[in-house]
This record gives C-alpha cells, structure tokens and sequence, in this order.
C-alpha cells in the first residue's frame, strides 16, 4: 500500500491552520475539483472562477479526507475533517513550501511561449527511467496550478518537473521561489500575449524572471537559435547561474548533426560535447525535435546516463488537443484527424501546419487546415494572423476554413480555390467542414482555447460513432 503523501500534524503545521477534526482516512493527494476528486485527497476550497466552499460538502460525499477552508466557513453536518486558514490559496503555498523544503529531488522548471508542456512531459519520461518522478499534471503552471502540484511531490520523489507559465510581467518570480530549481529551461520567446507586453523583449524579460529562482549552482538551459539568446543569457548570468544552450547554432551546446523527419516520428542524432547520442521520438515536427535538445541538455545537467533515458522518447505522444491523430470514419473511408485545438499562437500554428504538410499525399491526397483566431496578439493580431499566408503556402494546403474577426484578415489574403468558409465563430463553420470533408483528406484544426476549436473535432469524432 502507498505509503500516506502527508500527516495531519504536518499539514496543519505547513498551512499554519487550525484543524477542526481529524481525517478518518490517510492523505492521499491535493484537489481542487470534486469533479476529479480521488477518495483520500485534501479538497482545497480556492476562490477563482467559483468559490470552493459551495463544493466542500460535495467533496466529503466523494471519500474526500479532509478539506483546507477560510476560517469563517460553516460547517455542514456532513462534513469531516477541516483545515481552517485565512486564505486558502495562502494555505497551499504554505503546503507548497513544506513539500519543497522536504525534498531531496531535483528539480527542473520549464517555461516559454510554445513547447512547455511537450517539453515537460518528454522530461518526466526520460526521467522516470532514472527514478521517481513527479510532474505537473497537464498545465498546471499558473498561481494555483504550481502550488497545487509542489503539495501533490511525495517525500521520496528523485525528480521534479515544474511548468511555470505567465501571460503578464512578474508571475513568474513568485512561481520560480516557490519550486526552486536546479535546472531552468526556456523554450523559446515568441509574439504571444502581446496584448499585455509592448514588444517582444518585454516577454523575454518576464521569461527571465524564472532565474530568480534557481539554486545556487543552477543551470539556465537556452535556446541557442532564439533571437532573445543574448537578453536571456544575460540575466541568466546575473544571478550567478551556469548556462547550457541547445539549437540548431554551430556554438550550441546540444545541437543535432543529423535529423531525419517522418509523419510519424524522426530520428535524431545529436552533439553533446564530444560525444554522440542518437534516439527516436515518437511524435512527428520539427519543433519537437527542437524541444528533445532542450531535454538532452537538461538531462546533462542534472548528470544522469543521457543515452539511456532518451530511450524513453520513442514512445511519446503529442498531449490532447496538442497534434493528437485519430483515424474518422467519413463516407464509407476515413480521414486523418489532426487535434491541435488546445491552443495556438504564431510559432505553434506554423508547426502545426509545417507538421501537417509531412503526411504524404498518397495516403491523404488532400490537406484542409481549420484554423481560428489566435488570442491575446494586441495591436500586432491583424498582422500575425494575416502573414501565417506564407505558412499556409508552405504546408501545401488544399483548403481553408477559418473562424474569428482575426482570422479572416488570413484568409482575404487566399486564392478563392483554397477558400472552404469563414465565420465569427467555430459554430458558423461547422457544418460547411462536416459537408465537405471526404475519405483521404488530412484534417488539421488549431486555434486558441477561447476560439472554441475543440467542438469542431468533437462533431467529426461523433461523425465518426455514427458511420
């Protein structure tokens, strides 16, 4: 049996709470949705979009153990045991803390505007082939997502993986003292969420922000080949920390001699001082093979045996709604579904779409790409959507359909043959989508998560339940 993940005396002191009754059962984990609450976890009662405390009860009802409330909560009868604080976020930083302190891992943190969770979730396999891992769950990389996880690290845990995302200045820093890593990667810098930066280099500063955190002894893992290099290079440096680079750059630390790409995957062989390590990655684009050199020099600097844990990245898998591909039945044959519907900004999209134009033509004669509005572009978002023509032109795509007032500035600017629809929103282009789609198209459908382009491969998915 699992060994507990907290004692109540523990909790109590790292929340600085009062209890109000014990737990009839052992801590098994940390919740903050009763909708995915597992018997055994401390449901923790947040005020963001809702306030938690109108679920507590529902969280007892489901095997909850115990329940981390605002002081003035009212018990119900049904209730069992409570952890009372003034502020219940506050009380799970303080958890936060006590599970870092704890800890003998290593910890890696990961942030930047495209790649982090790909690249989070590439670590945790290659590393759980060195020892116990703990990792963020899907993107928990916000103010409550990394706290969440920190109090989620059992005691034994070897290696942590931490994402750590921002959308404006100065959310990082917090994030980065609380996790404490050895190792801090930056994906890259992109134009995204601009609609709270100036420029472009002020996302490069508020990414630098997470060397704030890093131990002393640390290591800044950097790409090589992004043009905010010497910005972020340079605070890295500030705070007293090693930096290891990776790309494509003849002066990177960790760059690939050879890359052989494929639908389904590429092989990679990189340099890595002066020695060779080849290995296979299990999910196709060029930007994941990017991001895999990225994992080969944190793997480096945290010294464990490269060649052996890269064998691990054969067998991923792009995330959900992250390039997911599934077979649809559609008129008596099948398309390739591309789901790339969880987000989307400039450098992601044109991924996705260079990713799309590697399937062949003799298995998918015809490409469609679905593509709605990327959000939080600022002033520039016209433009970013507009110049993804030439993107557009390179994945050799056969047809558009496009959904959001900044979306349409991109496809005004196509030949009427590529032109399938256009609508304000996901909703006005989803039967034209369902009508034309025909045995051996490709399908790739991308867009930011407010742009609502999930429903769309929802409706194909049941299309497919019903052929």
């Amino acid at each position: 049996m699992m060994d507990p993940l907290w004692t109540w005396d523990e909790l109590i002191r790292a929340a600085s709470a009062a209890a109000d009754g014990a737990p009839a059962a052992s801590i098994r984990g940390f919740s903050i949705d009763t909708r995915t609450l597992e018997p055994g976890d401390v449901f923790v009662a947040l005020k963001d979009v809702r306030d938690g405390h109108d679920f507590v009860t529902n969280a007892f009802e489901r095997a909850a153990a115990a329940a981390l409330v605002e002081k003035g909560y009212e018990r119900s009868d049904k209730d069992g045991a409570l952890l009372r604080v003034d502020d219940t976020l506050k009380g799970l930083e303080g958890i936060a803390h006590a599970a870092r302190a704890r800890s003998n891992a290593k910890i890696v943190a990961v942030t930047g505007s495209v790649g982090k969770t790909g690249t989070k979730e590439m670590l945790s396999a290659c590393l759980s082939l060195c020892g116990p891992v703990h990792a963020s769950q899907k993107s928990f990389n916000n103010h409550w997502g990394v706290p969440l996880t920190l109090a989620r690290m059992p005691a034994a845990t070897r290696f942590g993986v931490f994402e750590i995302g921002m959308n404006h200045a100065g959310e990082i820093a917090p994030l980065t003292k609380l996790v404490r890593p050895h190792v801090a990667v930056v994906t890259t810098v992109e134009p995204v969420h601009l609609a709270h930066f100036a420029s472009v280099e002020e996302i490069a500063e508020a990414k630098a922000e997470i060397f704030s955190g890093l131990v002393l002894g640390g290591t800044a893992i950097l790409n090589r080949d992004n043009p905010h290099f010497e910005v972020l290079a340079r605070r890295a440096r500030e705070h007293g920390v090693e930096v290891m680079t990776f790309g494509h750059h003849e002066s990177a630390d960790v760059r690939p001699e050879t890359c052989a790409l494929a639908e389904d995957g590429s092989d990679v062989v990189v340099r890595l001082g002066e020695r060779t390590i080849a290995y296979r990655l299990g999910a196709p684009g060029a930007h994941i093979v990017q991001n895999s050199l990225a994992v080969v020099a944190v793997l480096a600097a945290l010294g464990v045996d490269v060649e052996r844990a890269v064998g691990a990245l054969s067998a991923i898998k792009p995330p959900k709604g992250r390039g997911t591909r599934s077979e649809v039945k559609v008129g008596g044959g099948s398309i390739l579904l591309i789901d790339e519907s969880y987000n989307a900004n400039p450098a992601s999209m044109r991924s996705a779409l260079a990713t799309m134009a590697m399937v062949p033509r003799e298995r998918y004669a015809r490409r469609i790409a679905v593509l709605g509005d990327m959000l939080e572009l600022g002033e520039m978002a016209d433009q970013l959507h507009e110049v993804l023509k030439e993107a557009v032109d390179v994945a050799e795509a056969d047809l558009v359909f496009a959904c959001g007032p900044h979306m349409r500035k991109l496809y005004e600017t196509l030949p009427g043959t590529l032109r399938g629809g256009w609508a304000e929103t996901s909703e006005g282009i989803k039967a034209g989508l369902a009508d034309t789609v025909r045995p051996g198209d490709v399908v790739m459908i991308k867009g930011s998560l407010g742009s609502r382009m999930a429903p769309l491969v929802e409706a194909l998915m049941r299309r497919d339940a019903k052929d």
